[in-house]
C-alpha cells in the first residue's frame, strides 16, 4: 500500500466534473478521481474547516461511528475495475479489524473528518496514477489552494 495525501477538490471543465486529487507522500504519482458533486462539497468544506448548522452526511458518519466506539484507522483506494475505483474503509470495533467497502469520495470525506491516513493499491497507482512535472505541480497545486479559497456550494450544483 501507498500513503497519499490529499492535495484538494475541485471542477474539470469543460464538463463541471468535480475531481479529487491525491498524491503520492513519497513518491511524484498523483491520483485524480472524479466524484460526485454532494461528495466534493462535502471534501472542500472540511479542507477548508467550515463548520454546517445541522451535520452534514460525512460529520454524521463519523459522530456516529464515534459514539458507537468504532476507530476509523484509515482508508484504501483498493482497485480500478472498469472505469470505477473501489475503496474501503478500516476500522477497529472492540478490538476487531471491521472492513467496510464505500466509494472512494465517501471515504476521503470521512477520512478528512477523522484525521486518519488515504492509502492506495500499487496496482491502483500503476493503472490510474499520473506524473506531474515540478513546473506542472507547483502551478497546480497553487490551483487548487486558489479553488478551495473561493469555492462555495454552488459551485458543485
Amino acid at each position: 500500500m501507498i500513503e497519499l495525501e490529499l492535495v484538494g477538490v475541485r471542477v474539470e471543465l469543460p464538463h463541471n466534473q468535480p475531481i479529487v486529487l491525491l498524491k503520492e507522500r513519497a513518491g511524484d504519482r498523483f491520483l485524480p478521481i472524479w466524484i460526485g458533486g454532494v461528495e466534493a462539497t462535502s471534501i472542500a468544506f472540511a479542507l477548508q474547516g467550515v463548520v454546517t448548522s445541522r451535520p452534514m452526511t460525512h460529520d454524521l458518519m463519523r459522530d456516529l461511528l464515534s459514539n458507537l466506539e468504532v476507530s476509523v484507522d484509515r482508508i484504501v483506494v483498493t482497485e480500478l475495475r472498469e472505469g470505477t475505483f473501489y475503496a474501503e474503509i478500516r476500522m477497529t470495533s472492540d478490538g476487531e479489524s471491521v472492513t467496510v467497502s464505500s466509494r472512494p469520495s465517501d471515504a476521503i470525506a470521512l477520512a478528512v473528518r477523522a484525521t486518519v491516513p488515504i492509502f492506495a493499491d500499487e496496482s491502483v497507482l500503476e493503472e490510474a496514477g499520473i506524473h506531474i512535472d515540478e513546473e506542472e505541480e507547483s502551478d497546480e497545486v497553487e490551483q487548487f489552494k486558489e479553488f478551495l479559497e473561493q469555492v462555495t456550494p454552488e459551485d458543485f450544483r
